[in-house]
């Protein structure tokens, strides 16, 4: 019987890989201005016609090439990177499996010119289907050039799995984003068709942010930097206000190497929860820097996928850098709350005749009252107090928290009658309108409901102090094997929000009591929905597990659409709404009020 394995020809070898390596002139793109940095560029050029199908020509001002170099190059497994498999644990370049050259020039015709700097004369190399066609020497400029022609020339069914040239422009467009945001050290150039399309000079992360996606973007920026033995996190993430509901600017790079993580984008998402909804995307530009011991990168030829030594560490460095940065810039918008200046002096009357002099403060912000601190109960309505008065009243002292009062919406009989007290109504059972100075806002009593109570149960699971309603009668809940397991397990965050359970034997559990708020609610259906949401969501860390448990019974305890509230319930929600850490979003990131300002209403109006 004959023999059946043979090797295969070196430019049918080179055509698999460069299936693997090229699957469209993007492909390309990131290969060569790869390699240009890794040359230690200063300017990059990139020239692109017809969506990278005719034409991609990448110039650089780096170290160049010898002559035997500019040959050797595009042999297969040909590298300057690496010279042994331990360099690929110290490896700090864009490329190091030498491959890119030999499957670019094994479909492609490809023209290359480089020279040295102590060099007279370059060389200029041309070759097509990985066939030498000329090598010669020719006064060049130091550098590179590679140009590539006619991609999958001689892979007719390649070729016509290309889309149009607008989307496979598209698709070179964020290849140039990911390597110029990598290296804003480096100026670059795109050029398209005869136009030019990006010219960027040398700048800060900043700059070529701004320089790549628009001005606009300046105001939307969040830094983030967090510096640790292990691992450092620069970079910026973007504002929730201004987040998508399309994916768009996310990117992450790991020692300046743009990657893919659903695990890191996971602990960034984390970080804007109750910021931003779940069908919103916010953007982020993150640098990582780690020991490349930490990291193997050698696991696609794409090179953007990557394993990460300790993952659950890096994981909470990130998730922990971002969550910082969103609180310590205070993200949340700001809401014009200056009175009117008889609504000022009639305050400021009433304040002084009821309280000692003391020295002047700084005007209150929404971030300066922390979570779960009782709304101020001068003899004004609690949200007035929270005006921009000038610093000329005293902000009186927040009560403690006080879990053992019965935790619900209850009317202050003291805003009666109160001089200057602002006017609010509700709308069709859903929504209170409530006037600014310079307009009038509109809330969401049951969204704002839900972020009260969604804080203080937060608050109660740290403090292990809820308050339980006993039934008069205790009820019984069949549940599941993996259902009884979970509750033992969350059972002491439970009994922290008022729940009086304990097994009965089997798998039933029994309900001595309910919490306080949620005396009234079937406790199957709430514990169940409690179960489901934790099963859903998966929270690996003890305190992601609080969230969750908080949140689920926050939403199913709220004040539902329809509900009548008085002019005292109205105005103790907007007291206690803006005593809260994060008064302007559920904890799903949903806007919990909006605002309307004058200039709207003049507009609508044609005056």
């Amino acid at each position: 019987m004959a023999d059946l394995i043979r090797l295969l020809p070196d430019h049918v070898a080179n055509q698999i890989a460069a299936g693997e390596v090229v699957q469209r002139p993007a492909s390309a793109v990131k290969e060569l201005l790869e390699n240009s940095v890794d040359a230690g560029a200063t300017r990059i050029v990139l020239v692109v016609k017809d969506g990278g199908r005719s034409l991609i020509q990448v110039t650089d001002d780096g170290r160049g090439m010898s002559a035997m170099d500019a040959r050797a190059c595009f042999e297969r497994h040909a590298t300057s990177k690496i010279r042994e498999a331990d360099d690929l644990s110290a490896l700090r370049t864009k490329g190091f499996r030498g491959e890119a050259l030999a499957s670019i020039a094994a479909i492609a015709q490809v023209e290359l010119w480089t020279r040295e700097p102590e060099q007279e004369l370059g060389i200029r190399v041309l070759i097509e289907g990985s066939r030498v066609r000329t090598q010669e020497a020719m006064a060049t400029a130091v550098g590179t050039t590679i140009a590539v022609r006619n991609l999958f020339f001689n892979v007719p069914a390649r070729r016509q799995f290309l889309k149009s040239d607008s989307v496979e422009l598209k698709h070179v467009l964020d290849e140039f984003h990911r390597i110029a945001l990598a290296h804003p050290e480096i100026a670059f150039q795109l050029v398209h068709n005869e136009q030019e399309e990006y010219n960027i000079p040398v700048g800060s992360e900043r700059q070529r942010i701004v320089h790549l996606f628009g001005r606009k973007y300046d105001e939307r920026l969040v830094p983030v930097e967090e510096n640790t033995d292990f691992v450092s996190v620069t970079g910026f993430v973007g504002k929730p206000e201004f987040a998508k509901r399309s994916r768009g600017e996310q990117y992450f790079f790991v020692n300046r190497r743009f990657i893919r993580s659903n695990y890191l984008e996971h602990a960034v998402r984390k970080a804007y929860d109750e910021l931003v909804s779940r069908e919103s995307f916010p953007s982020w530009f993150l640098f990582i820097d780690i020991d490349p011991a930490q990291i193997d990168i050698n696991i696609h030829p794409t090179k953007t996928e990557i394993k990460f030594r300790d993952d659950r560490a890096v994981y909470a460095i990130v998730h922990a850098a971002v969550r910082r940065a969103l609180g310590r810039f205070n993200i949340v918008p700001s809401l014009d709350f200056e009175p009117e200046p008889a609504i000022l002096a009639a305050f400021a009357q009433q304040q002084a005749a009821t309280s000692p002099p003391r020295e002047p403060v700084p005007a209150w912000r929404p971030h300066d009252l922390g979570a779960f601190q009782a709304p101020p109960r001068p003899n004004v309505a609690g949200w007035q107090q929270l005006f921009d008065l000038g610093g000329t009243v005293p902000t009186p002292a927040p009560e403690a928290p006080r879990p053992t009062e019965e935790p619900r919406v209850i009317p202050w009989r003291e805003h009666e009658g109160i001089p200057g007290e602002r006017p609010v109504f509700q709308l069709h059972g859903t929504y209170i309108i409530a006037q600014l100075r310079s307009g009038f806002m509109v809330v969401d009593q049951q969204r704002a409901h839900e972020r009260i109570l969604y804080e203080r149960n937060l608050k109660l699971i740290q403090l292990g102090a809820g308050l339980s309603q006993a039934e008069l009668f205790p009820r019984h809940i069949e549940l599941s094997a993996s259902d009884f397991a979970l509750v033992q397990d969350v059972m002491p965050e439970l009994r922290s929000m008022g729940f009086d359970l304990e097994p009965f034997g089997g798998r039933t559990m029994q309900v001595n009591g309910m919490p306080a708020e949620a005396a009234e609610e079937d406790p199957t259906r709430l514990l169940e929905g409690l179960l489901e949401q934790l099963k859903h969501e998966r929270g690996t860390l003890r305190n992601e597990r609080h969230a969750i448990l908080a949140r689920g019974m926050a939403h199913s305890m709220a004040i539902r659409p329809g509900r009548v509230l008085s002019t005292p319930e109205m105005h103790d929600l907007i007291d206690r709404l803006f005593a809260c850490e994060m008064p302007y979003h559920t904890p799903t990131g949903k806007p919990t009020l909006i605002t309307y300002g004058l200039d709207d209403l003049n507009e609508r109006f044609e005056r």
